[in-house]
């Protein structure tokens, strides 16, 4: 719409005209803004397909790149229904077919309340009398309903003779993880769950219950924390035991910020996690990860909750693992290290990204070839796996050493690239395990994963208040995670596990409590 349009005095024309040129206008204005709104549209386009189709950099955690997804996707929805309800020319919104998309997946086993809607009238318009049912129109929208909160009254009648004295006959009160008190296992299970898998702080969950009229002040959830969690040692465990039956093992360790009341500010504590996952090469063993707690990072506390394990472990370069190589280490054998070639790939890529070293991207190229087999022969065999690096991979793996060596006589050994040359070289012999073991990954990523809800649940909860609340963290988690890589709902686990615990679970039958041998209840 031109400047000279926008002047002009629409009371000289005659009334046909000028209604025209209103419509004619409110079009033109209505244009402007669905253009606007394409605009916008090709904007998020291009930054959703950035967040997930482009260089995972690592300047970007996993979380951050979500929280970027979830926030794009959400501006993508509101933009596309903005341009839904808009059209040129019509006063009134439309409405257009909804996309096909990923809509979510509604499971058979939900409850469904059907509402059948009848026209205001079956009669025929010729006047026939009632027409006939001849078919329907059947749609499905997923409803949620705040968790419910309900009481269970516990009645036990008592009964006596009219015609003697010999007593009063009641049935006894059913076994309850804590006697007297006022959860169910069900109520402690949610708690549990809701701490250490949704990353809910127990004042949170002191607030959502507020909000439904019930008063629970956070001690009290710690109280039932700390009682599930005494209960469920026994339990972990056995889960570290059966773990430390394997020959090869993934660990890895992550902060887990602790109060220090003493100081009255925060100290740091460590959650090691030991993982087994063997699903890669079709391992019978289940998964399953454990999470240790330690005040501190050093080698002695990897040595303790390794003992009685003997075989592989697969790890990154902390050299606090070194002493469990050694000849006198404490509890089992010298173990076999395999190092992550992650972790090497990710000193070049510092570098790389610093500055665009040459060396660097020459580094990552070699690494990528070596990477190009993993992804052939994935979901192999262990022989199948190894004997494909025999003959592909360690020839890729021999000349990369060569490059090494010959790179750093030409770099300071003081640089940093000449530092991050010398992080792979220290560990390169345990960079070649993979190569004499199908079984064994290239790197550790896959406990790396197991400790990433770690991190989320320190950064909501900001620090455990003591180190026994790390060591209830870590034990929690421990059966929620299992559950998880296991296909099994936490929630049904830890309150079946919970009210076997309380009916008196014999202890010769406790593997029958590992996560992996839960079988829901119909």
């Amino acid at each position: 719409m031109t400047a000279a349009a926008k002047d002009l005095d629409l009371s000289v024309l005659p009334p046909d005209y000028r209604a025209a040129f209103e419509a004619l206008q409110a079009t033109a204005a209505r244009a402007a803004e669905l253009e606007d709104v394409v605009k916008r549209l090709e904007h998020l386009v291009a930054e959703l397909n950035h967040a997930v189709h482009g260089k995972k950099s690592e300047k970007l955690s996993e979380d951050d790149r979500q929280l970027a997804f979830e926030d794009l996707k959400i501006a993508l929805a509101e933009a596309e229904e903005q341009k839904q309800t808009q059209a040129p020319g019509d006063d009134t919104p439309k409405r257009k077919k909804t996309a096909k998309r990923n809509r979510g997946n509604l499971p058979e086993g939900l409850p469904r309340i059907e509402q059948v809607i009848e026209p205001d009238s079956i009669n025929c318009p010729c006047g026939c009398g009632a027409m006939h049912r001849i078919g329907e129109d059947r749609s499905e929208r997923l409803d949620i309903v705040p968790a419910q909160l309900r009481i269970i009254v516990t009645v036990r009648p008592k009964y006596a003779c009219r015609a003697c004295t010999d007593g009063v006959t009641q049935a006894p009160t059913p076994p309850w993880l804590i006697e007297g008190g006022l959860p169910t296992e069900g109520a402690i299970a949610h708690v549990l769950v809701s701490k250490y898998a949704d990353h809910l702080p127990l004042y949170r969950q002191s607030q959502i219950l507020s909000r439904s009229g019930i008063d629970i002040h956070r001690s009290t959830l710690a109280d039932w924390v700390g009682v599930a969690a005494f209960h469920l040692r026994p339990v972990v465990d056995r889960l570290a035991e059966h773990l430390k039956t394997s020959t090869k093992l993934f660990m890895d360790e992550t902060s887990a910020p602790v109060l220090d009341p003493g100081r009255g500010r925060t100290k740091t504590g460590y959650l090691w996690a030991l993982a087994r996952d063997d699903r890669s090469w079709g391992g019978d063993a289940p998964p399953g990860v454990v999470y240790f707690y330690a005040p501190d990072r050093r080698g002695e506390n990897a040595e303790d909750f390794l003992t009685g394990f003997n075989g592989i472990l697969q790890l990154d370069g902390y050299q606090g693992y070194n002493r469990l190589t050694k000849p006198s280490r404490k509890g089992g054998d010298p173990v076999i290290v395999a190092h992550c070639w992650a972790h090497a790939r990710r000193k070049l890529k510092e570098i790389f990204d610093r500055d665009g070293s040459k060396i660097a991207a020459e580094g990552l190229r070699r690494i990528a070839e070596i990477y190009t087999v993993e992804k052939d022969i994935r979901g192999t065999s262990p022989g199948q796996r190894l004997s494909a690096r025999q003959v592909r991979s360690a020839p890729l793996v021999a000349a990369f050493g060569e490059w090494l060596q010959a790179q750093r006589l030409r770099i300071s050994a003081k640089s940093r690239l000449g530092e991050k040359l010398a992080y792979i070289h220290n560990h390169w012999d345990g960079l070649q395990t993979f190569l004499a073991d199908g079984r064994v990954e290239i790197d550790s990523n896959k406990v790396e994963n197991l400790v990433r809800p770690i991190a989320l649940n320190r950064k909501n909860a900001l620090f455990a208040g003591h180190d026994e609340g790390g060591r209830a963290w870590g034990r929690i988690a421990s059966l929620i995670e299992t559950c998880k890589i296991n296909g099994v709902e936490p929630f049904a686990y830890l309150k079946s596990t919970l009210e076997a615990i309380a009916a008196g679970h014999p202890k010769n039958r406790i593997d029958d409590l590992l996560p992996w041998n839960f079988q829901p209840s119909s």
